[in-house]
Order: structure tokens, then C-alpha cells, then sequence
């Protein structure tokens, strides 16, 4: 069975978003830098990376979009899952190697007293 077309979006492409050439190289750079998952690292999982990601969305701010120090690895499916998760409001699921969770924001991580 074919997957279902998807519906035109008045989202911009990718280039206009500021993802041309430049960004391809810039990318392509921070990979070969930082070729692993952040997020499965957290975990104690060796993944590579194929996405680089914006930790604080740019929201078409430039400064913020070229701003490397907010520039990090992520393989597809935690760009795709955990980031958008994380994003919409959710808690980051998972454990470190210790077993804490690896979301700053879950209630175990919490100062008490």
C-alpha cells in the first residue's frame, strides 16, 4: 500500500530556511568533529551522527542559527523522536549509564529539602 501524500505546507523549503550550501558545509564540518550521537552518548550507546541540530530553535534568528555552540550531534532517530519530543514539552526519554534519567527536568533529578 503507498504511503499517504502529504499535503502542500506554507512551510519555506529547507534553503530559504538557510539550509543551501553553506549550511551543507558547515554541517558536514561539525560531523567530522563530532561524529557521534550526543544523546545515545548520554545513554552509553555508540551511535553515529547524522544530523546537526539547533539545541535552542532558531526560529529564522541567524545569529542563533550560525551560533556553533548551539550546534550538536544527533542521529535521525533522536532528532526525529527524542529532540521533537523534547521540544513539543516532553521529557527526554531514557537513562544515562548510572541509571538517572537522562532529562534534567524529570522529578528523580530534582533537589530536595
Amino acid at each position: 500500500m503507498p504511503a499517504p501524500k502529504r499535503l502542500p505546507s506554507d512551510r519555506p523549503g529547507s534553503t530559504a530556511r538557510g539550509y543551501g550550501a553553506r549550511w551543507q558545509s558547515a554541517r558536514v564540518g561539525f560531523l567530522r568533529l563530532h561524529p557521534l550521537c550526543r544523546y545515545c552518548e548520554q545513554m552509553g550507546r555508540i551511535t553515529p551522527a547524522t544530523v546537526v541540530d539547533h539545541i535552542t530553535p532558531h526560529r529564522g534568528d541567524q545569529a542563533l542559527f550560525w551560533d556553533y555552540d548551539n550546534w550538536q550531534s544527533l542521529c535521525k532517530q533522536c532528532h526525529d523522536a527524542d529532540k521533537q519530543r523534547e521540544e513539543n514539552g516532553g521529557l527526554r526519554a531514557g537513562c544515562d549509564v548510572s541509571g538517572w534519567p537522562v532529562d534534567a527536568s524529570h522529578h528523580w533529578r530534582r533537589e530536595t529539602g
